[in-house]
């Protein structure tokens, strides 16, 4: 078979979104004709139907959805390739991806103590999907809950679940609370908000949320809001990610310093008790 064409890719993906030649046509600003003949030619070449056409409606085979999702894949990875070229292209320096509110303590104590180039830190609620756009180097990720598929990771720290509770709540004064109990709760989501942390806090503050964060949010507390343990959740894993197959030497030399800046930290902490 012949090699195919990145635009004939492209051009069967937005057939395939519209179903509708007239419309792909337009999107693609192409003469319709053209399209057509181009997605007859890539069937004939794929050697099955990808299309089903009738004089009202296209409709995708099973063989055409299957193509559609390969060609999904295909060209994000060609995207995320350019990406990580263009990355590689700039002046050294390693791009951090970090979900807000996540690690306060850790990128503390990193920005402080880093011997090499401080890293530029990016935040964002999907870390891993930095990672494989090429927008970041390295993320900080929590081990059993982020897609880690295809990622090489670093433990480096661990965080306790914690309950932000308005200030003057029932359950505020507690020594802890119970999932069950928060679920009692008018305005508990157990899921935490995509949102900053600020954000956050403030609606905590307002007494319109209820929800749980790592115990390292604490630091930022404000003075009408309060942070409680939760018992029955177990506590999460904070690591760094990156891909696989990228083994930059800047990547290593940074993952092996924060993993000495965070045992520091550790035994740092132990020895205040």
């Amino acid at each position: 078979m012949e090699l195919l064409e990145t635009r004939e890719l492209v051009y069967f993906v937005t057939v395939a979104e519209e179903l509708h030649f007239t419309r792909a046509a337009e999107r693609l600003s192409m003469a319709q004709p053209p399209l057509s003949r181009a997605i007859s030619r890539l069937e004939r070449r794929v050697g099955v139907a990808l299309l089903r056409r009738t004089s009202r409606s296209v409709e995708l085979t099973s063989a055409g959805l299957v193509f559609l999702a390969e060609c999904r894949r295909l060209l994000a990875g060609i995207d995320n390739a350019v990406r990580r070229t263009q990355r590689a292209g700039q002046p050294p320096g390693l791009i951090l991806a970090v979900r807000p509110g996540t690690g306060s303590r850790l990128l503390a104590r990193l920005l402080r103590s880093y011997d090499g180039a401080e890293p530029e830190i990016v935040f964002t609620h999907d870390q891993t999907k930095a990672l494989r756009e090429g927008t970041a180097d390295v993320a900080l990720v929590c081990l059993g809950s982020d897609d880690l598929t295809d990622l090489h990771t670093a433990p480096v720290a661990e965080e306790t679940p914690v309950a932000l509770l308005p200030r003057k709540h029932r359950l505020a004064s507690r020594e802890a609370v119970t999932v069950s109990e928060l679920r009692r709760e008018r305005f508990f989501q157990e899921q935490c908000p995509l949102m900053g942390l600020d954000e956050i806090l403030d609606r905590v503050a307002f007494g319109r949320l209820v929800t749980v964060v790592g115990s390292t949010a604490s630091e930022r507390l404000t003075d009408e809001v309060c942070a409680v343990p939760v018992t029955d959740l177990p506590g999460t894993t904070l690591a760094l990610g990156w891909l696989g197959h990228v083994a930059e030497p800047e990547i290593g030399a940074f993952v092996e310093a924060v993993q000495h800046i965070a045992a520091n930290g550790e035994r740092m902490v132990a020895t205040e008790v």
